[in-house]
């Protein structure tokens, strides 16, 4: 038996709006498109992907401060890297989050940014200990 994720499905109010968000985070994280179809998309890391699908029957749009998923959290290369996505976020569609305590919100010991989306997805960019390197 493997053992981890296969894949994450997300549903999403509309699909166009929710690719052109997704597609630069992603893509600036080094994930691969693997995927689209009408209502739909995808994007593949290693064995795990994720789609995004309009919902069937919207009911309202996400709220993470409800029972459910509050946040994605992704590998962001170096603390250098972090800083630069979090910079560019705004220009694609998110907002940071915690500016006050940025980077060190999760902690002392943790180098992270946190940012939103229009539809209220929050997703956690994690710096990599300084020594890993950087990634262009």
């Amino acid at each position: 038996m493997s053992i981890g994720l296969h894949h994450v499905e997300i549903w999403v109010e509309d699909a166009e709006r929710a690719a052109a968000e997704w597609t630069w985070i992603l893509g600036r994280l080094g994930w691969t498109a693997d995927g689209a179809w009408p209502g739909g998309f995808s994007w593949r890391a290693g064995d795990l992907y994720i789609s995004f699908t309009e919902a069937p029957r919207q009911r309202g749009s996400h709220d993470r401060r409800r029972e459910g998923l509050n946040h994605l959290a992704f590998r962001g290369g170096g603390p250098h890297d972090v800083d630069r996505i979090v910079a560019e976020a705004p220009a694609h569609g998110w907002t940071p989050l915690y500016a006050e305590r940025y980077p060190h919100a999760g902690g002392p010991d943790h180098h992270a940014g946190w940012l939103e989306n229009g539809s209220g997805f929050k997703v956690e960019i994690v710096a990599d200990a300084p020594d890993e390197g950087v990634r262009g």
